[in-house]
């Protein structure tokens, strides 16, 4: 395998062709220029395609940003993943089992996978790391988690960020973050796949209510207080299921809420929002272009914590916001009424 003998991948398919899985292309093809890497993305859509091909550009979700004349994209995903020795995931969560299913037989036999997904999955609640080992049959070793504060559109701009790779195997970890190392991105390894999965699923149902407050036009002190209590709840959850509180004082956990929930590029906090400005949920997913992960996750996010036996409150009232048996007028009182505790508990 590549990664044992140190040689960088030949080429690398992603599959999803979003502003993050489009981004990401870029970020490749960045840190490989000059050298004859091909990074190749698939998309849904042949207009999207073609202006990549032709165009260099991605004008759906990335319209300012010049692509790398070495990405190319296409329709044909078993063309894709063709002989790609990485292979990188940016689909939407909830879609990730069913599409796996027609891409089991085309990876190539010893291919790393690298989810780029925040999301639970439904009905399951498993992490999508635990969805690709269970669809594709893949050990540990070969799945790959990239996670932090991770804006598309700041990245796609070469503004400067820092991210991590998670991965059980070290090796691994590092051969696919000198893969994803350009000037303006900073890739740090570590082992603790699930408290960087969980901290890129909660931080979008968090992100959700901070986007509530503001359309409920509140100060930077319930914002405030909502992003550390988020941060509170998120690292319960992942040491229940066998995560590092380090994690989450880190990029993946921290890091990744604090951009997720203060800024307007984020789309579960844009969500959240409008959801806090009266709008009815139908409206917010009609008028979003892309998937608001928080909304499709939070449910499971809500169902994984009750088994665990872990307290989310600000979880579980926006889930009953967005089942509609909570309105966004009473989601505050609701907090704020709870039973007094020490901050540590």
């Amino acid at each position: 395998m590549s990664y044992v003998d140190g040689k960088a991948p030949a080429k690398i398919a992603v599959l999803g062709a979003g502003s993050w899985g489009t981004t990401f292309a870029k970020i490749l093809a960045d840190t490989a220029e000059g050298t004859d890497l091909r990074v190749v993305l698939w998309g849904r859509r042949q207009e999207v395609v073609d202006q990549i091909n032709e165009n260099h550009r991605n004008p759906r979700y990335l319209s300012s940003i010049e692509l790398p004349a070495s990405i190319s994209a296409s329709t044909d995903v078993a063309e894709v993943l063709r002989d790609a020795e990485l292979v990188v995931l940016a689909v939407p969560a909830q879609t990730l089992r069913e599409q796996l299913r027609g891409w089991v037989g085309l990876l190539a036999e010893d291919a790393v996978v690298v989810s780029l997904m925040k999301g639970l999955e439904l009905g399951t609640d498993q992490r999508m790391s635990q969805v690709i080992q269970e669809e594709l049959g893949l050990g540990p070793e070969r799945v790959v988690v990239v996670s932090g504060p991770n804006l598309a559109m700041e990245i796609a701009r070469q503004e400067p960020t820092a991210s991590v790779v998670a991965c059980a195997d070290e090796k691994t970890a590092k051969w696919v973050a000198k893969a994803c190392k350009p000037k303006y991105f900073r890739p740090y390894t570590v082992s603790d796949v699930v408290g960087v999965e969980i901290g890129g699923i909660v931080k979008n149902v968090i992100a959700l209510c901070v986007g509530i407050c503001e359309g409920q036009k509140v100060g930077d002190n319930t914002k405030a207080s909502v992003i550390t209590r988020g941060l509170a709840e998120t690292t319960r959850l992942a040491l229940a299921l066998g995560g590092k509180a380090e994690t989450m004082s880190g990029l993946a956990g921290l890091g990744d809420l604090v951009a997720t929930c203060s800024s307007p590029l984020s789309r579960n906090h844009t969500a959240g929002r409008m959801l806090g400005e009266g709008l009815t949920l139908e409206d917010v997913n009609n008028r979003m272009t892309q998937t608001a992960e928080g909304i499709k996750s939070g449910r499971a996010v809500s169902d994984l914590a009750g088994k665990m036996g872990v307290d989310m409150p600000i979880t579980n009232a926006v889930v009953a916001v967005l089942e509609g048996k909570l309105t966004v007028d009473e989601l505050g009182p609701l907090l704020l009424g709870r039973q007094l505790k020490s901050e540590g508990d």
